[in-house]
């Protein structure tokens, strides 16, 4: 029985290839009918090319019902240039070649197609299964809960050497096309050798070498993801992460919890009031007790000056050493808890924290206010619902210590001007960082009202 030569292209694919001992370079024949098959057994799934390609082959009269067959299937695509094809063999399409004709076929083998839980945003109510790993599935579960037709989804390849893929989401109908385009650029500007999770882009997109208060948002929740792009933002999502980037992102954005829309008026704004005030302790207290003990007692009342004053009886160091040591500590506490097994994690943190209480005081190192103190900013920290926020909010608190420790309550009002002009002269995306939530609402109805 006769045979046909493999077509030129597969000599220059194998070339790419050479070092790959997964790659199969096949052909079917039955009766004077060829076809060749090119791919990565790796990542194509066998059982799906043995259904579908394999087997069709055999039980077809003739070349050209097979070729009307791969035609008609869904998941064929048209011969993109060699580059691109290189990409998409990788990434588990079969090449297909008819006598004259080209296909490819979408067999991937995936394997991290499971829905995740929710981890980093659990709430009491809504949804409680996250998004997947595959960008396929996380895109299904987004459409699932989105049936609006002006949904847009756009694929980017950044210049990354993983080519790994990456998508945008966005209402066309409600997004504005300038946030768009800064986002769509600020994605192939990308100079990265590589980026595996949405933690990677989130970083290469805020320019976070320069930028402290973060101008996207990571999350894994899809109704978060459902409640934004109603709003007219955009989603990038990668292939490979469970987590999707929202942007762009305010500063409000952040202090802002899935569980506010699952409950009414009233415990919602309760909930928000406890969020800001635990923010404020979170930066502020520290700050205040060292300029109150060093600087300006007479901001207390004298009864609670000499108690603060009683209880630092025996201490050796001044009050922004002790504030330091204990926040140094806590920032070590907060560390291990994220790093140790999640079985001995709470256990080790807690009774870690007890006994450093403990003997700090009895060695006369702190004060027992000054535990308070540190317990207080402990609690207040982890109140923040989105954890790039509390990261930088704890950067703040170290930097507004410093200002106190050389000046005073002066050097803490100064801080405080600080940062809010820092704020007010931020923007995420051409859009201001500190915009009032209620007014994309009111955009909203006006869009909505056209």
């Amino acid at each position: 029985m006769t045979e046909k030569k493999a077509p030129p292209l597969f000599d220059e694919l194998k070339k790419d290839f050479v070092h790959s001992d997964d790659l199969v370079q096949t052909q079917l024949q039955i009766k004077g009918q060829f076809a060749f098959l090119f791919y990565l057994k790796s990542v194509v799934d066998g059982d799906k090319l043995q259904q579908t390609v394999i087997r069709p082959f055999f039980e077809m009269s003739s070349e050209e019902s097979f070729t009307s067959y791969i035609q008609s299937l869904p998941n064929q695509y048209d011969m993109p240039y060699k580059n691109k094809l290189l990409l998409m063999l990788s990434a588990g399409y079969i090449l297909i070649v008819i006598e004259e004709n080209m296909f490819l076929l979408d067999l991937r083998l995936v394997q991290n197609s499971d829905v995740q839980d929710t981890m980093l945003e659990p709430t009491i109510h809504g949804p409680q299964l996250a998004l997947s790993e595959n960008l396929e599935v996380t895109i299904n579960l987004i459409r699932q809960r989105y049936h609006k037709s002006s949904l847009k989804i756009e694929d980017i390849i950044p210049a990354d050497q993983t080519n790994r893929a990456v998508t945008l989401l966005y209402d066309n109908d409600r997004a504005d096309p300038d946030i768009v385009k800064r986002v769509r650029d600020r994605i192939k500007e990308i100079d990265a050798p590589l980026f595996q999770s949405a933690g990677d882009l989130q970083h290469l997109i805020n320019n976070g070498k320069r930028n402290l208060f973060p101008s996207t948002l990571i999350t894994e929740r899809p109704d978060r993801i459902v409640y934004n792009l109603n709003g007219g933002k955009v989603i990038i999502a990668i292939d490979g992460s469970p987590n999707v980037i929202i942007a762009p992102a305010i500063f409000f954005d952040f202090m802002s919890s899935m569980e506010d829309n699952y409950h009414v008026f009233g415990i919602t704004s309760f909930t928000i009031l406890l969020r800001y005030i635990g923010m404020f302790i979170c930066i502020f207290l520290p700050s205040l007790y060292v300029a109150m003990t060093s600087y300006n007692p007479d901001i207390l009342r004298i009864e609670l000056a000499l108690t603060v004053a009683g209880g630092r009886i025996g201490v050796p160091y001044p009050s922004f050493i002790e504030v330091l040591f204990m926040l140094f500590f806590m920032e070590l506490l907060t560390e291990a808890s994220m790093r140790l097994p999640k079985a001995v994690s709470a256990t080790a943190t807690t009774v870690g924290g007890l006994i450093l209480g403990t003997a700090a005081t009895e060695a006369a190192l702190t004060s027992t206010i000054m535990i308070i103190v540190i317990s207080a900013v402990a609690i207040s920290t982890f109140i923040i619902p989105i954890n790039e926020m509390s990261f930088a909010m704890r950067i703040i608190r170290l930097a507004l210590l410093i200002y106190t420790t050389l000046f005073g309550m002066v050097g803490l009002l100064i801080g405080l001007i600080g940062i809010v002009m820092i704020l007010a002269n931020k923007e995420s995306f051409g859009v201001p960082y500190l915009r009032i939530p209620w007014m994309n609402k009111n955009e909203e109805l006006r869009m909505d009202n056209r």
